[in-house]
């Protein structure tokens, strides 16, 4: 009979996420002030995002720009349908914590720690975020849609980023379709460049996406507002 047990990554995901949504306080206390510390440490020349999905390509970071950060994005994809409609539901935006959890990679080879980063992003959809907000992990920051529709990442001390879309490619063939494996399919990847108004950031990439996708239709009825929930790698890219 063919064995079901978790190869080790799938393992090491695991209980790095119970470590990321454990709420006792004192692992807590202790796991914050550990990461706090390895973070401004983490050494990312090792990494180099992800930018194929099979079957075609996202362009590469522009010449002279390094990687500044890898975060973990989880919140939700926002559309609205107007009433009475039955055309697909429209893109207003999104809203998502940043999470760092490169501290926890410094012993894996850049394969294995991207491998385990992968299964992050597919189990922390599944996650709720009030349970995600009370852990400790370090959030570095918070990306949404201003008022005028752009697009925005606020990494505090890292950097603010102001995007504009510059490329975008289908999620890969089995994709994470969301929650517990269950909705309408991840969310494209993307490649974000610098719009007026950034400050120490030129790109960011959003890769690995699980869930996100809004139903094919509104279906018709009252005016309404959808969230879909969703977790994405995004790469951080400046001079």
């Amino acid at each position: 009979m063919a064995s079901t047990r978790p190869s080790f990554t799938a393992m090491l995901a695991l209980f790095i996420l119970a470590l990321v949504c454990s709420t006792e306080a004192a692992v807590l206390k202790r796991l914050g002030s550990q990461l706090s510390g390895r973070t401004s440490r983490m050494d990312l020349t090792k990494f180099q995002v992800p930018l194929s999905n099979g079957s075609a390509t996202l362009p590469p970071p522009a010449a002279g720009l390094s990687l500044k950060a890898i975060t973990l994005g989880r919140g939700t994809q926002n559309y609205t349908c107007a009433a009475g409609s039955t055309a697909a539901p429209v893109a207003v935006g999104a809203k998502a914590d940043l999470l760092d959890v490169t501290p926890f990679l410094p012993f894996l080879s850049a394969a294995q720690s991207l491998q385990v980063l992968n299964l992050i992003t597919e189990y922390l959809v599944s996650f709720d975020t009030t349970t995600i907000e009370k852990s400790r992990v370090p959030k570095l920051g918070r990306h949404i849609f201003d008022a005028t529709g752009v697009p925005t990442f606020d990494l505090d001390k890292k950097g603010f980023l102001r995007a504009k879309k510059a490329a975008g490619i289908a999620a890969p063939a089995g994709a994470c379709k969301g929650a517990n494996g269950r909705g309408y399919g991840a969310v494209d990847w993307l490649a974000l460049t610098d719009a007026p108004g950034s400050v120490g950031l030129k790109e960011v990439y959003r890769v690995q996406t699980a869930g996100g996708k809004a139903p094919p239709s509104c279906g018709g009825g009252a005016a309404r507002d959808i969230t879909v929930q969703y977790a994405a790698q995004y790469w951080f890219y400046g001079p």
